[in-house]
């Protein structure tokens, strides 16, 4: 309920989706916006039913035609491979399953996906919660499934946090979540374990691995914004490219260009472990000989 009004938060979200449709929809179609689409599959969590799960389930990794595979996080590294290219910080994952290698190239991706919630939306069967999936149901009638249209990202924000407040009431009635016991006694030991939640920019994984004391020795994480940031470059390139014609161009460019960006929320902090997450955008325009023309930074 919000606080001194009585009102149930998931009808509230349900009355922001409706709200939120008609100007989104607006920009989305007719607005002549760079960046809007990018060929790409999706990765995300699902029940055993395929329906959407935020906590705890199997891997879903869907290819661009809709076909998809099945697996258990603990399998991640037989289907996901990590790319690392000298110019930047962040590694590039891609689907190393689909057998066809790395490529940003915005004309002919390979093995790029996405994750988040436009990821979530395309990879499952249903939603689990009534108002939530009425809402699903409209969203892939008016855009199809996978749905490739990258500002989609902030509605299909609303669509989960209706889940969320739905589901909110589910969980309070958990016994699982109300029980006394709090914590599993655990004994030191060599092992490796893979644990996995959908965290809200996206797949969340980290592995560990331990020796016979329980001491860590080895560790990877592969946090939401790691995984988008192949089609992140892919959306910047696209929306450029779009943006400067014949030499033109002004101070415009850098808010343009953030929209794609900021559609995947990203957090270049967790990607990069930086600690003071103070990475500014920085647009360089480079005229045909090569030359630096002007550089924009935020």
């Amino acid at each position: 309920m919000i606080a001194g009004y009585g009102i149930p938060i998931r009808q509230v979200l349900a009355e922001d989706v409706a709200i939120y449709q008609d100007p989104c929809l607006k920009v989305i179609t007719e607005e002549p916006l760079p960046g809007r689409v990018i060929e790409t599959g999706f990765l995300g969590t699902v029940t055993d039913d395929g329906s959407m799960d935020l906590y705890d389930g199997k891997f879903r990794l869907m290819k661009p035609d809709g076909s998809f595979e099945d697996f258990a996080p603990a399998d991640y590294g037989d289907y996901i491979e990590e790319k690392v290219l000298p110019w930047t910080y962040l590694k590039f994952p891609y689907a190393k399953s689909w057998g066809e290698g790395f490529s940003i190239d915005i004309d002919a991706p390979k093995g790029i996906y996405r994750t988040n919630t436009l990821a979530r939306l395309n990879v499952c069967d249903q939603i689990a919660t009534p108002l939530a999936q009425k809402e699903l149901e409209e969203f892939r009638e008016a855009f199809g499934k996978p749905c490739q249209l990258t500002l989609l990202y902030n509605w299909a924000r609303l669509i989960e946090l209706l889940y969320n407040a739905e589901h909110m009431v589910e969980l309070l009635n958990d016994p699982d979540i109300t029980s006394k016991e709090i914590r599993v006694p655990v004994e030191p030991r060599a092992a490796r374990a893979v644990g996995s939640t959908e965290a809200p920019r996206g797949t969340l994984i980290h592995e560990y691995e331990t020796d016979d004391d329980g001491i860590v020795t080895d560790v990877n994480l592969i946090v939401g914004t790691t995984h988008n940031n192949g089609p992140i470059n892919m959306s910047v390139n696209q929306a450029a490219k779009a943006l400067i014609k014949d030499g033109n161009y002004d101070e415009e460019i850098l808010n343009t260009v953030e929209m794609s960006i900021r559609a995947y929320d990203p957090c270049l902090s967790c990607a990069t472990h930086s600690l003071d997450g103070t990475i500014a955008v920085k647009v360089e325009i480079v005229g045909p000989d090569g030359e630096e023309v002007a550089t924009y930074i935020n």
